[in-house]
């Protein structure tokens, strides 16, 4: 028996449930009771993300996301940060290329306060909303694409990598940060109407997990969303299909002041909510999830051309998920002999499939992830919430982990044979260049003290993957 299963048994349909309602406004509401602790989280989902966007008007909805937390009618400048930390609460918000989420995890008791601070921006931002507040959250995400993406090593690597693996004019071509060009040009105006579009409670899903009292908790949400007009005027999010296989090897080879080469690879893989994204899943935490791992063991253990290698899924659910490939090479290794290395495992795996162990191993490693996240109020109701948002079912969320345990080693070898093939790939090569002024011998010296951080970035890049 896969390790495990007794663990999935419990946190099946026995323990954990979720109640579905809806709003006459359109607004969706899950809640799922878990007294055992006495905390409640509070997630509110919007069905938009980079992928609405437009051309010219790159990293909207990211900017927006800034944008809500600059108050409204009743709440003013940072006040929303302020009340839920003064009640010992915690919060943040976050945009993908699918949606945009807003949370707080609160004392149970604190529960209203974050409800009416939701449905307070819900119905009334665009009060609060001028000139000053979108030029201050303009220059904090500005910023922030200076500090995440431009000027830290191989920071723009996802953003290349995506404009590759997705066609020029495909709604995943950008990432959701955006270009410095079109946040400048960005205005007011654009995201007034962008807010009148996408923010309305029948474009939302809101889930309220942990020590709760429904039948309250319903009452407080009919109190402070229930009023919130409807919008009908969304447009409908452009087509995201492509082929199955990219039918070539796409390449660009990156020259920066970077601490050592580089090789990542982003491979199309099937979509997320389906069991081939499931059995991809698998097959990617056999070959590079984690020091267990077979490209960890072959580059850096064995070969030890490599410092880090990891394997990860991005799954998407309106386009082609991406298979995240991520090796820093050895000293003076160059990148030939890494992808000779990578393409025979990969060649190896898709001939023979997983072991018996192997397949029990990334199970058990897939179910612990989504225990994990299912465990605490805030994972589940961020869960909650993404299949509810994504797939039109939050109940999906509660079984899995069980179509995860489900998938076969045959169906894992098959999405290996049929997808994780070298022309079904963007590829960037990653050579390193000394900075201006800086002699061979200092840029030597260099590589040595960053190669630690070279190796974390590649844990980071996987984990944001899964």
């Amino acid at each position: 028996m896969p390790m495990g299963h007794t663990a999935t048994d419990q946190a099946g349909s026995g323990s954990l449930t979720a109640t579905e309602h809806r709003l006459a406004n359109g607004l969706r509401v899950v809640l799922s009771e878990d007294h055992l602790t006495p905390v409640a989280a509070v997630c509110l989902w919007y069905d938009v993300g980079s992928r609405h966007e437009v051309k010219g008007r790159t990293g909207l909805a990211h900017l927006f996301e800034h944008l809500m937390f600059q108050g409204s009618a009743q709440v003013k400048g940072n006040g929303h940060f302020e009340l839920v930390q003064g009640a010992g609460g915690s919060l943040n918000g976050t945009t993908s290329f699918e949606r945009t989420n807003y949370f707080e995890t609160m004392p149970a008791h604190q529960l209203e306060l974050a409800l009416w601070l939701e449905a307070d921006r819900m119905g009334s931002l665009l009060t609060a909303l001028d000139d000053e507040s979108m030029e201050n959250q303009r220059d904090v995400v500005k910023n922030e694409r200076r500090q995440r993406y431009d000027n830290v090593p191989y920071g723009t690597a996802f953003e290349k990598l995506t404009a590759l693996a997705y066609p020029e004019g495909h709604p995943y071509h950008h990432t959701p940060i955006g270009s410095m060009a079109d946040l400048d040009a960005a205005t007011l105006e654009d995201a007034r109407e962008f807010f009148r579009t996408y923010y309305a409670p029948n474009n939302a899903v809101l889930s309220v997990v942990g020590d709760i009292d429904p039948e309250q908790t319903l009452a407080w949400i009919e109190k402070y969303f229930g009023s919130i007009p409807s919008h009908d005027g969304k447009p409908v999010p452009r087509e995201g299909s492509l082929p199955d296989v990219m039918g070539e090897q796409l390449r660009e080879i990156v020259e920066e002041e970077v601490p050592a080469r580089a090789l990542m690879a982003a491979y199309r893989l099937p979509e997320d909510g389906t069991r081939a994204c499931d059995a991809a899943d698998l097959a990617l935490t056999v070959l590079g999830g984690g020091e267990s791992s077979r490209l960890y063991n072959r580059l850096v253990r064995r070969d030890r051309t490599a410092v880090a290698a990891g394997f990860g899924l991005l799954r998407l659910a309106g386009a082609p998920s991406l298979g995240w490939l991520d090796v820093k090479t050895s000293g003076d290794v160059e990148v030939p002999v890494i992808e000779a290395a990578i393409d025979e495992e990969l060649a190896r795996f898709a001939e023979q499939g997983p072991t018996p162990e192997e397949m029990e191993r990334a199970q058990a490693q897939l179910e612990r992830e989504w225990l994990d996240r299912l465990g605490t109020v805030a994972g589940r109701a961020d869960e909650l919430c993404r299949y509810a948002v994504l797939f039109g079912d939050p109940q999906l969320a509660l079984t899995a982990v069980q179509r995860v345990l489900d998938v076969t080693a045959e169906e894992v070898q098959e999405v290996a044979k049929s997808r994780l093939r070298p022309d079904n790939r963007a590829v960037l090569v990653y050579e390193p260049v000394a900075p201006e002024g800086e002699d061979a011998e200092g840029a030597e010296g260099a590589e040595d003290t960053e190669e630690a951080a070279a190796v974390a970035g590649t844990h980071e890049n996987e984990e944001a993957a899964k």
